[in-house]
């Protein structure tokens, strides 16, 4: 086949569907200065995912002033860790031409590697701003989970991370996919020297559409669990067990899998992440079933409260010194109105809240009560 038969360059097609997309990966251009849409979404994620993890400090026990430095930090230190991922498995191609390196507006960034260096950043800030690592962890993917869900279009304009060819109903094809697949199935090629077979003719798994959908249902299962949550680090287990399962599956369906020989490392760390995940769950679940009391949650301790009360104070315009508490004093944050997940803030589900259930109750029975003191004072 010639290469006059191949869609245009920029032209996305789902054929069993009947849809077709053009999209040119250049959003638009500032003084000869090309935006791709990658960069656009992939920020678009990172806004939401804020958006959606920064009220919620509260109910972690966590202050909202020095969380907020992990963040930053971490995001600087997944974005670096995710290219340095990247171009380490992929270092014959990037041999100490630094401009290739740091150019990331065509994609090359991996996800694992940006966690890893997420995650170590965080952790590193979170001990010089005494933040508990393991509420924050917990708060943290489940924004990161959103990011993830919202990010993964951006490998749809440029159509990469695709999977193998398919009859599925879902499968798709474009010009820049074809012609991929084209050049790489050629001696030499990566699909070709990991003897992968594929037709450039025929659809292929839309992967990053999986794993989009798989990020943005785990963020719904996560945020309804949050409240509900009986330890810390919880979450944190649940989003391992939760994207190691995907990403396992999915990862063994694409053509452009990081490989160490035969292996494919993003497969791998997968599975042994969901493994460790699971087993570590199962066994908090035991200690804590044998002694609830040794898993307190963070956000129920004194040393939560007064630093949250601190910060508080801090706002108000206080001094440092004028801020501190002394510890086993009242403190002023019993009223958290900002914090609490409201099922319909996803639209979907339908939360009841114990404690409103509890309080409905409590006054029929005070009505109720009323009721009798007034018949006996009428006897």
């Amino acid at each position: 086949m010639t290469t006059e038969t191949f869609l245009e360059e920029h032209e996305i097609v789902f054929p069993k569907l009947g849809w077709s997309f053009h999209i040119d990966p250049t959003a638009f251009t500032v003084f000869g200065f090309r935006i791709q849409w990658y960069g656009i979404i992939i920020t678009l994620g990172l806004i939401l995912a804020l958006c959606y993890v920064l009220p919620k400090m509260k109910r972690f026990g966590l202050d909202y002033d020095r969380a907020i430095d992990v963040i930053i930090f971490g995001v600087i230190g997944g974005i670096i860790g995710a290219r340095v991922y990247y171009v380490l498995m992929k270092w014959d191609e990037y041999k100490w031409d630094w401009k290739a390196i740091i150019n990331t507006r065509n994609g090359g960034l991996a996800v694992y590697g940006g966690i890893i260096g997420a995650f170590i950043i965080g952790y590193i800030v979170a001990r010089i701003r005494k933040v508990k690592v393991l509420p924050m962890m917990d708060i943290t993917v489940i924004g990161l989970l959103l990011g993830q869900g919202i990010g993964r279009w951006g490998n749809f304009i440029n159509q990469e991370a695709f999977g193998v060819n398919t009859d599925s109903i879902l499968g798709m094809t474009g010009g820049t996919i074809q012609r991929t697949i084209s050049n790489n199935m050629q001696i030499g090629g990566d699909m070709y020297f990991n003897d992968v077979k594929m037709l450039w003719e025929d659809p292929v798994h839309p992967c990053f559409l999986y794993e989009s959908a798989w990020c943005l249902l785990g963020f719904v299962v996560l945020a309804f669990w949050s409240k509900r949550r009986k330890y810390d680090g919880q979450l944190f287990l649940m989003y391992l067990s939760w994207y190691g399962a995907e990403r396992f599956i999915v990862e063994g369906l694409r053509t452009d899998s990081l490989m160490l020989g035969n292996i494919r490392i993003s497969q791998a760390l997968s599975a042994v992440l969901f493994v460790l995940s699971v087993i570590l769950q199962v066994m908090l679940f035991i200690r804590r079933k044998r002694d609830p009391e040794s898993m307190t949650l963070y956000v129920n301790t004194e040393e939560s409260h007064q630093l949250i009360e601190e910060s508080r104070r801090k706002r108000m315009g206080m001094s440092k010194e004028d801020a501190k508490i002394d510890s086993g004093k009242d403190l002023d944050i019993l009223n958290d109105d900002d914090d609490d997940f409201d099922m319909s803030e996803l639209s979907i589900l339908n939360d009841d809240d114990d404690n409103e259930d509890s309080s409905d109750e409590k006054q029929e029975a005070d009505s109720s009560d009323e009721k009798s003191d007034d018949n006996k004072e009428d006897k």
